[in-house]
């Protein structure tokens, strides 16, 4: 997808005329920026808004800038702004710290890898920067709160895909997008047109299935009247028609208003996508709560301290950049924590593997470690090309295995449990062959570390990450996230952990619950149970059941899940 910034003057032309009779300095405009791609555009006022491209109440951009081009699959970009809604609320906003340009250069440097033009960001320091600039700054900032802040007309609001909801389509393209979101579970579309009654009687049954389904089905609804190129590849003729697709597949096509078949066929085409499993009946509460945070690392420590054992990258004005950033996000301060430099970052922390010593190498890790529990940060770096920054530091620790210094070992992992830190960044991470290669291959040596607990504390609560991780793809997607092989390796690595273990609380509750999600709903004939069954896994957390007295998770685990499940 091409991928365009639009680029308006809020002064309509009057900065340009009078900015250095007021400022003291010329500037060209006032910059409002929008990320445009696919006709919608995204910026930043009221909330994070969307819009139909040039529909806005700022008219036509003054300036259209090409950017690039994305290949991110919709859904992924629509989940990493569903994170940026979280950092970017009608509240934070301001005019000259916290506006619309660092939305745009946020979610241009995820789309695309790099930033917006500096002249556009650079502007509010340029101005505040003048005497007049700080002084004005308070009634600069009220005066265009209406305009950077005004409301989408509802006829400009683009339909964006939620879940739970019918998916209206106008497009080939959109429908296309849609059907292969639900190429490993179901879809339906509902051919109506504006002119059918009869439609209309199905209307409130296919808003109730829809929102029933939630993620495990899309469901759609095609006006023919409005998107005829749909209806002539389908061969639609009449309304209502409603279609039924299975993983992909043409499952049944049927026409007429018929409540009781639209109900029945929708719900059968779900069960059949989604067969229930036999442990679906076990009684689980407790797992399943467990299973919805992953555990992270945000502790900071004297960052002053631990920028000062960079050596020569101390004083780069990137580290510096950094280390600012984590300071106004652990202190919750959106006004004053735009993007570091990101790709400049990435290649420092790939060039300190080579250039710092181990003793000092952690230092550059802890600040990757702080930085990637932000989900913009963890969104670039899973989506850097070939994710070579996370590749190369998480290899470079396990080459030297186990007899990497404890202060590498320890930040790397805790460095690997922020990954999941993201629910987009949670998902994706594992469907990178090279970054699921490192961090089991990190987990299952940092579990059988028998000199440091904190190591394995650390390891065991990476391996609860990536269970989580998995666990969520089976529910949701049907489909495993980890390989059953590599399932395998980590439960037996599990097991063995906790029959070694011999003290640690906290270890074993993250080792059980590990080990119960990564059994929880796993194939029946599957060798993730069998390995269970072979090590014996019900023994083993039955042994270490005095140090987790009164943990319910643990005790649906060894009662219910291993002793009814297996």
């Amino acid at each position: 997808m091409d991928v365009k910034l639009y680029v308006y003057d809020l002064s309509k032309g009057l900065a340009r005329q009078f900015s250095r009779q007021f400022l003291g300095t010329h500037i060209d405009a006032v910059y409002h920026t929008a990320v445009v791609f696919e006709g919608v555009e995204y910026f930043f006022g009221a909330g994070v808004q969307t819009a139909y491209a040039g529909s806005t109440h700022h008219g036509q951009p003054m300036e259209i800038v090409d950017l690039g081009k994305t290949q991110l699959p919709i859904e992924v970009i629509l989940e990493y702004l569903e994170s940026l809604k979280r950092i970017y609320t009608a509240e934070s906003y301001d005019l000259f710290m916290h506006n619309c340009n660092n939305f745009s250069n946020d979610f241009a440097m995820f789309l695309v890898g790099r930033g917006i033009p500096d002249h556009i960001t650079s502007l509010p320091q340029r101005v505040l920067e003048t005497p007049f600039g700080q002084m004005l700054k308070p009634q600069l900032d009220q005066a265009m709160r209406g305009v950077t802040q005004a409301p989408v007309p509802p006829q400009a609001v683009p339909q964006i895909p939620v879940e739970g909801r019918v998916q209206n389509v106008t497009t080939l393209d959109a429908l296309d997008r849609l059907l292969q979101s639900a190429s490993h579970t179901c879809a339906v579309i509902f051919f109506t047109s504006s002119t059918c009654a009869p439609c209309k009687v199905l209307y409130p049954t296919y808003d109730e299935l829809a929102a029933e389904a939630k993620h495990r089905a899309v469901l759609i609804k095609v006006d023919i009247n409005n998107a005829p190129e749909i209806a002539t590849r389908y061969g639609v003729r009449a309304t209502p028609t409603i279609m039924t697709f299975l993983k992909g597949e043409v499952e049944e096509k049927w026409s007429g208003a018929d409540v009781a078949r639209l109900r029945g066929s929708v719900r059968l085409l779900i069960e059949s996508a989604h067969p229930t499993h036999p442990h679906m009946i076990l009684r689980v509460p407790h797992l399943q709560r467990e299973a919805l945070v992953p555990a992270k690392y945000v502790q900071v420590p004297p960052l002053d301290k631990v920028v000062a054992k960079l050596g020569p990258y101390a004083h780069d004005p990137t580290i510096v950049a950094v280390k600012d950033f984590i300071s106004a996000v652990h202190n919750k301060v959106p006004q004053e924590s735009p993007l570091p430099p990101l790709p400049k970052f990435g290649l420092i922390l790939q060039a300190s593997v080579h250039e710092l010593p181990p003793d000092s190498l952690f230092a550059a890790f802890d600040l990757l470690r702080l930085a990637i529990a932000d989900p913009r940060v963890a969104s670039f770096f899973i989506e850097e090309p070939e994710t070579k920054t996370l590749n190369t530091v998480l290899h470079h620790v396990n080459s030297f295995q186990p007899a990497a210094p404890y202060s590498l070992r320890i930040v790397s992992l805790k460095l690997a449990c922020n990954i999941f830190a993201s629910p987009m960044s949670r998902r994706v991470a594992l469907e990178l062959p090279n970054l699921r290669k490192e961090l089991i291959e990190l987990v299952t040596t940092g579990l059988l570390d028998e000199t440091h607990e904190n190591v394995r504390v650390a390891a065991a609560t990476l391996a609860f990450n990536l269970a989580s991780a998995n666990h969520h793809a089976r529910i949701k997607q049907q489909d495993d996230a980890l390989l059953e092989h590599e399932q395998v390796e980590i439960a037996a690595g599990i097991i063995e952990a906790i029959n070694r273990e011999k003290q640690s609380k906290d270890i074993i509750k993250r080792l059980v619950l590990a080990l119960g999600l990564l059994a929880y709903c796993a194939p029946v004939e599957g060798e993730v149970l069998d390995v269970c069954r072979a090590l014996e896994a019900f023994k083993a957390v039955e042994a270490k059941e005095s140090l987790c007295a009164g943990d319910m998770a643990i005790h649906e685990i060894q009662r219910e899940l291993l002793g009814k499940g297996l």
